[in-house]
């Protein structure tokens, strides 16, 4: 098992835990992550949820390289998709998801952090997505997510460099909420949880999918928003 689930005062803490390798994500890692967050979700116990990674190293240095250099196109598509399909499920949470960012987030590390509804970085985390220098490009919506996060410009610098930003201009670029020292991280982390699992659990769940809807293609995010105030 890679990820560690925690409940404290209703708040699941979910870390992940691969620190020889910087906690890596792989398939086995994805699916963890994808159950756990799930089980959260329907637990009514837990009101909000935090995801980091283990250490002080990173949050999540990316998708395992030395499983990707095997991977033939059908198994890279596969590999894709399953990311996708965690990052939707953390983005469509109907509970908020807190990344804590504690260190390189990296690829599909900074892809999962997009995906949450706020992100916390450490003072000493670095973001980027890197992929282009190593042939290949972000497959877990990273495209999508950092150009709707920081504008089309911003994404199209970062890509295509493949630069990556601390975690001063992460936030000055809007793509992080706060920063803090790596000691008042999860501290700052649980106070930003306790603070949302006070208010109405369906209403945030409302407001959620009404701010998703108006970055989705096709959907009128306004008359969702109408239509969940109604109900």
């Amino acid at each position: 098992m890679f990820i560690k689930r925690e409940i404290i005062d209703q708040v699941g803490v979910l870390t992940i835990d691969r620190q020889d390798v910087l906690n890596a994500v792989n398939p086995q890692v994805l699916r963890e992550l994808d159950q756990a967050v799930k089980d959260y979700i329907a637990d009514e116990n837990v009101g909000a949820i935090i995801l980091t990674g283990a250490g002080e190293k990173a949050f999540i240095a990316g998708a395992d390289i030395k499983l990707m250099q095997q991977l033939d196109t059908q198994g890279a598509l596969d590999f894709g998709k399953l990311g996708q399909e965690v990052t939707m499920t953390i983005e469509d949470s109907p509970k908020p998801v807190i990344a804590a960012v504690n260190g390189f987030a990296l690829g599909g590390g900074l892809e999962l952090a997009m995906a949450c509804h706020i992100r916390i970085a450490s003072d000493n985390a670095k973001m980027g997505l890197p992929e282009v220098s190593l042939g290949v490009i972000p497959g877990y919506g990273g495209t999508q997510r950092l150009a709707s996060l920081v504008g089309k410009g911003k994404a199209m610098d970062m890509i295509t460099t493949a630069g990556m930003l601390s975690a001063t201009e992460a936030k000055d670029w809007g793509l992080v909420n706060h920063v803090c020292t790596q000691e008042e991280l999860i501290p700052m982390a649980e106070k930003l949880a306790s603070r949302m699992k006070r208010n109405s659990p369906m209403a945030i769940a409302k407001a959620i999918k009404s701010v998703n809807a108006g970055f989705t293609d096709g959907v009128n995010g306004f008359e969702v928003e109408i239509s969940e105030f109604g109900s």
